[in-house]
């Protein structure tokens, strides 16, 4: 039996693993609005690590990353990996290719996202002219994370450190978009986290490029304007934002996912993983 982890968050237990790795347990919990809900997904955790080990391959002569190995206890078996200890950098990095949910909000206040101005007459699902960096400030669990333009990375973590940071996300993001589209998927918008080796050395961390850090919609079905079906838990933030009764204003908790809500979530997982790798889980 694994120890306590030292750390858990909203879907991930962290675990000290020697004296300078660390052991990174995906669980099957689901998050939406801040919230984790009370209903699994089942195999979620497996899935989605998987999946960062498959991105992690292709993007290994584009940066470094955090996993050390996949030599894992039986009992995390396939949803865990021994990763690096790093410095982490408290900042969302989220790359943009496509105009959507928050940002198309903030477009229709004022025009731009994260301060970066974008052409008048876009439309929720609009490409955009090219990728945009639009950081987030971390918050602490429980709360929001705060998005922010590049001017207030630069005044929290120096000029240098925010450079690297914007170049190895519309890096990451070009490369990834290049090979969803090739798989006929979009890879509307998603968000990275790095963390630095004690050399100064940057490193991409945590999960990457699942369906619950990006935005993947089917290229086939793309239609600015209108709903665009994704293979991302957006279905479980509708379903409680227009099905469920939830009142998202109040302070009660969402309410538990029905089965079928559960296994349409799933298959949208397993069909992301296919689509992607070119496997079955």
């Amino acid at each position: 039996m694994l120890d306590t982890p030292f750390h858990s968050g909203k879907v991930r237990r962290l675990y000290h693993w020697g004296d300078d790795q660390i052991l990174m347990v995906a669980t099957d919990a689901i998050s939406a609005y801040d919230y984790v809900l009370s209903t699994e997904i089942p195999d979620k955790g497996a899935i989605l690590t998987q999946l960062s080990l498959w991105w992690f391959d292709q993007l290994r002569d584009l940066i470094a990353n955090h996993v050390v190995s996949t030599e894992v206890p039986d009992e995390v078996a396939r949803r865990a990996v021994i990763v690096e200890r790093l410095d982490m950098v408290p900042v969302e990095c989220v790359a943009r290719g496509y105009l959507t949910g928050s940002g198309w909000v903030e477009y229709q206040a004022s025009g731009s996202v994260c301060g970066v101005p974008l052409p008048p007459g876009l439309v929720d699902g609009s490409k955009l002219p090219a990728p945009i960096f639009t950081p987030a400030i971390k918050a602490p669990l429980g709360e929001h994370d705060e998005n922010v333009d590049f001017a207030t990375i630069v005044e929290l973590h120096g000029a240098e450190l925010a450079a690297r940071l914007r170049d190895a996300t519309l890096a990451i993001y070009s490369r990834a978009a290049e090979l969803a589209a090739e798989r006929g998927i979009i890879l509307a918008d998603t968000k990275f986290e790095f963390g630095l080796r004690p050399d100064g050395t940057l490193v991409l961390a945590d999960e990457v490029l699942t369906p619950d850090s990006s935005r993947f919609w089917d290229a086939a079905l793309w239609q600015p304007g209108r709903s665009l079906p994704s293979f991302d838990k957006q279905y479980v933030r509708d379903w409680l934002a227009k099905e469920s009764g939830w009142d998202r204003a109040s302070d009660t908790p969402p309410p538990a996912l029905p089965d079928a809500v559960v296994a349409a979530t799933r298959d949208r997982y397993l069909e992301a993983y296919r689509r992607l790798t070119g496997t079955d889980f």
